[in-house]
């Protein structure tokens, strides 16, 4: 019963429902380090209000997790961000960003399930933790696309050569993007899918 003394259960708002013309859905992760922008970018892209699980941080984190080039960030992800994004009007994305801290790792399993394929957010004052990433992508079998988050104050360096720091193969793609733009974050889901396409087209995808 709501407030109002009727039976009625209150359904999703109307700009949280499924648009009638979807025909597939996709499931899609957002993975990289601590401090990326995975949460951002979920929240800048999707079309729903976002589902986040943003816990204050606290002194217990310290020594603990390496907030290196993000002492400023006050919050992290704890368990999963969620949202969703019509690439068509008859596809549609669901997204899920990981938690960065790799103490909440052993939460990638479950996330990596029935995932399509995946979007590494790398950040270039700290690619040694995007090896990591990777690796447990592609231990998973997990088709993925790199995406270099622009910071202020990050180094910048041609993507040739963060193809070559990050050992990447000649196949993946790799681009630059700003996770805050919803127009930047939808070329990368965008590039991910014709990724993706190209790999079914040569039987390559599984």
């Amino acid at each position: 019963m709501d407030f109002n003394g009727s039976d009625t259960i209150p359904g999703p708002r109307a700009e949280d429902q499924l648009p009638h013309t979807a025909q597939a859905a996709a499931k899609i992760v957002i993975v990289g380090g601590f401090g990326v922008g995975k949460t951002t970018m979920v929240g800048s892209v999707s079309e729903i209000k976002p589902l986040t699980t943003e816990e204050t941080m606290t002194q217990a984190g310290i020594g603990v997790d390496d907030n290196f080039g993000s002492a400023s960030k006050t919050a992290t992800t704890v368990a999963m961000d969620f949202g969703r994004i019509s690439i068509t009007d008859q596809l549609v994305l669901y997204l899920f960003g990981t938690p960065g801290q790799q103490r909440f790792w052993f939460l990638w399993n479950g996330l990596f399930e029935g995932a399509l394929g995946a979007v590494v957010l790398v950040d270039t004052r700290r690619l040694e933790v995007s090896f990591d990433v990777m690796g447990r992508l592609e231990e998973r079998g997990v088709p993925f696309v790199v995406a270099i988050n622009s910071f202020p104050d990050a180094p910048r360096y041609a993507i040739e050569e963060l193809r070559t720091a990050l050992d990447l193969s000649p196949d993946i793609p790799i681009m630059e993007c700003d996770a805050r733009r919803r127009a930047s974050s939808r070329d990368v889901l965008m590039t991910l899918m014709r990724f993706l396409h190209s790999l079914a087209m040569t039987g390559s995808l599984t």
